[in-house]
């Protein structure tokens, strides 16, 4: 496809990265329109198979769980098939694509099922993050999908473009890597405007970026440019940038195992670390808040430490695991009427806190009878105000 645009993409130096997420669409997988197929994962795995080696960490979000449980139906794509029927199809082919992509590699490749409600719920999606954070820790290739066998919303056109780009920002990655059946961005979809032109970087995604783009790609496929651009857009705004390239080039994943680019580079339009504190400044906060003593409080804003539970004095209201509250420092008369020091994601309620205070971190699972860490706020997940 296009096979002579890919010599106008200038090659350009990728953007240095420890870890990425890499989202590779069904039309990579099924490459014939069938079952799944090495013909162009092979390749894909090897770039990320070169990358680990290189000490870098990769998460897969693999499309393909319907398209390998049609093969094994031998049913043929149906124009508004049922969403049972779809969903089915999921449930079988699943196994397989996990098998797929585990055939390609020597260390353990680990299966994360998400929707899109495991990542607006603030408890379930610290327990995604510290999963994932976990096996990238321990050494597997996490390989993400959609739970489409219970999911109705999430088999929406493009849903696994944006479960990228907030897998992408959900695990700290440096970069977006967005493998397609075409060689980037034109500024016309090249399948009907064969003189389209190659962008091969875009530095601020807006309304004119995202007329450019086409509709669905494949038949296989449930997501085109559009949807590509539009997580593009959510990883920018997160801080991480995105790489648009043909995953049907064996030539291009070899160059970017190298640190170039034959595609199209989506800037960031903040650092991570900025987009992050924005967030956790402005976000409201849940009622209540976490009171820390002198020394605590000295360890947040000068020395930026973690809230650890020896610190803290006590804990008001009844937030839970995942809100966002506030800290405050403990007043002249040992009470709740302090200063405002630091807000944060707290990892554990208001009612556990209670249970923890004044303790050391390696008590808490004896005193709660689990643990989520041994820190009550991490230092990523806090703001000094």
């Amino acid at each position: 496809m296009m096979e002579g645009r890919q010599g106008l993409f200038p090659e350009q130096p990728l953007p240095a990265w420890r870890r990425a997420v890499l989202k590779v669409g069904s039309s990579l997988l099924a490459a014939d329109g069938g079952g799944l197929s090495p013909r162009y994962a092979t390749a894909i795995a090897r770039f990320v198979s070169d990358a680990q080696r290189s000490g870098r960490e990769v998460v897969i979000v693999s499309s393909g769980a319907v398209a390998a449980g049609r093969a094994i139906v031998h049913r043929q794509p149906t124009a508004g098939a049922a969403m049972a029927e779809r969903q089915a199809l999921a449930a079988l082919g699943q196994a397989q694509l996990i098998g797929f992509w585990q055939g390609f590699f020597e260390k353990p490749v680990a299966q994360v099922l998400l929707t899109h409600d495991d990542l607006r719920n603030r408890r379930r999606y610290l327990n995604a993050r510290a999963t994932l954070l976990e096996l990238l820790r321990c050494g597997a290739l996490p390989v993400v999908n959609e739970n489409d066998t219970v999911s109705v919303d999430e088999l929406k056109l493009g849903d696994n473009d944006n479960l990228a780009a907030i897998v992408a920002a959900l695990v700290d990655a440096d970069l977006l890597l967005i493998a397609t059946d075409i060689d980037g961005l034109h500024d016309a979809d090249p399948r009907m405007h064969p003189d389209a032109r190659p962008v091969p970087m875009v530095e601020r995604m807006d309304a004119a970026v995202l007329a450019t783009a086409g509709g669905v790609g494949s038949q296989v496929g449930t997501g085109g440019m559009r949807t590509k651009l539009e997580a593009a857009q959510r990883a920018a705004s997160a801080g991480v940038a995105t790489v648009l390239f043909n995953g049907r080039r064996a030539g291009v994943l070899e160059g970017l195992a190298s640190g170039t680019l034959k595609g199209t580079l989506i800037l960031a339009t903040c650092s991570r670390v900025t987009a992050r504190k924005h967030w956790l400044r402005n976000a409201p906060a849940e009622q209540g808040g976490i009171i820390v003593d002198q020394g605590a409080a000295s360890a947040l804003v000068d020395k930026g430490a973690s809230l650890l539970p020896g610190g803290i004095v006590s804990a008001h209201g009844d937030f839970r695991r995942g809100d966002i509250v506030e800290v405050k420092v403990i007043d002249a008369e040992g009470g709740s009427g302090g200063a405002r020091i630091a807000r944060g994601i707290s990892q554990y309620s208001a009612a556990d806190i209670r249970r923890i205070a004044r303790r050391h971190s390696r008590d808490i699972e004896a005193s709660l009878g689990y643990n989520y860490g041994d820190t009550i706020i991490h230092r990523d997940d806090l703001v000094v105000l």
